[in-house]
C-alpha cells in the first residue's frame, strides 16, 4: 500500500529540473546577457519583443534569443563558440535541408553587410498570398570567437525594412560585444 501511494505521488508531482547555471544573466532594462560571450539580448529590438532565451544545443554550447513582432514576424539569434575555421554556408546546411524538405525554394543568396559585419545569407520562399511573399532568411557570420546566426520569418515586401533593422541591430551588437568580424 505504501509503495503504491509513493508511486502515485511521484507520478502526480511535476519534475523539478536541475539548474546547472543559467546561460543568460539578468541586466538593466530587462535585458539578458549571454554569460559566456557578453552578447546582450535586449527586451526589445525595434518592434521586436524578446520571447525567450536559453540553450539551443547544450552539447555544442549553442544558445539563443527569440523575438517576435506584430503580424507573425520572427527573429531568432543563435550564439555558439568557434572551435576553428567557420564557414557560414556549411554551418547552415541543416537549416537549408529542413527548409527545402518542407517545400521552401531558394529566392536569394548573398554575402553583404549587416551592422558593419560581413554576413552570409540565404532566403527561402515558403508561400505567396497575392503580392505578399512569405520568406525565411538564414544569416550567419563569425564575429570574434563566436558564430552568430539569425533566422528571420517575415512577409516581403511588407516586412523587408523591419527584417533589415533587426539584422543590423543584431550584428551591430555582435561587433560591439564580441569583437571584429572574421
Amino acid at each position: 500500500m505504501k509503495a503504491s501511494l509513493i508511486l502515485a505521488l511521484l507520478i502526480a508531482t511535476p519534475a523539478i529540473a536541475q539548474d546547472d547555471g543559467d546561460v543568460f544573466a539578468d541586466a538593466a532594462n530587462n535585458a539578458k546577457v549571454h554569460a559566456a560571450s557578453g552578447f546582450v539580448c535586449p527586451a526589445k529590438i525595434g518592434l521586436f519583443v524578446r520571447d525567450a532565451v536559453g540553450e539551443r544545443d547544450p552539447k555544442a554550447a549553442t544558445d539563443f534569443c527569440a523575438y517576435s513582432a506584430l503580424d507573425g514576424v520572427y527573429g531568432t539569434i543563435e550564439i555558439a563558440p568557434l572551435n576553428g575555421p567557420y564557414d557560414p554556408k556549411t554551418a547552415l546546411v541543416p537549416e537549408f535541408q529542413e527548409q527545402e524538405a518542407t517545400g521552401g525554394k531558394v529566392v536569394g543568396e548573398k554575402t553583404g553587410k549587416f551592422g558593419g559585419a560581413t554576413v552570409y545569407s540565404r532566403s527561402y520562399g515558403t508561400s505567396n498570398l497575392g503580392d505578399v511573399h512569405y520568406r525565411v532568411q538564414f544569416a550567419a557570420s563569425a564575429v570574434g570567437q563566436w558564430a552568430v546566426q539569425v533566422t528571420m520569418e517575415y512577409a516581403s515586401p511588407r516586412d523587408d525594412a523591419l527584417k533589415q533593422d533587426f539584422l543590423n541591430a543584431v550584428y551591430d551588437e555582435a561587433l560591439h560585444r564580441l569583437g571584429g568580424a572574421k
